[in-house]
């Protein structure tokens, strides 16, 4: 019986990019900023994974409590 072996895949080198705020050097994400909020929500008001996004890890966590307190405070909408 003969082996199949798979082809081997070529490992490309990304480039690193950094999320917007890690652009920025933010430090805070300010929740009374609602232009650059809504940008991180889709037409309904449910906010974008960091996939789509393209935020970091800890960025995204910022915005998220962002946006929560936004909502809050009605700056922005629970949902359309």
């Amino acid at each position: 019986m003969a082996v199949i072996r798979k082809p081997r895949r070529v490992k490309t080198v990304r480039e690193r990019t950094e999320c917007r705020y890690c652009r920025e050097k933010a430090k805070y994400i300010d929740y009374k900023n609602v232009e650059s909020l809504q940008k991180l929500l889709t037409q309904r008001g449910k906010i974008f994974s960091r996939k789509r996004s393209g935020n970091c890890s800890g960025c995204q966590r910022k915005a998220q409590l962002a946006i929560k307190r936004a909502r809050y405070m009605a700056l922005l909408p629970y949902a359309n």
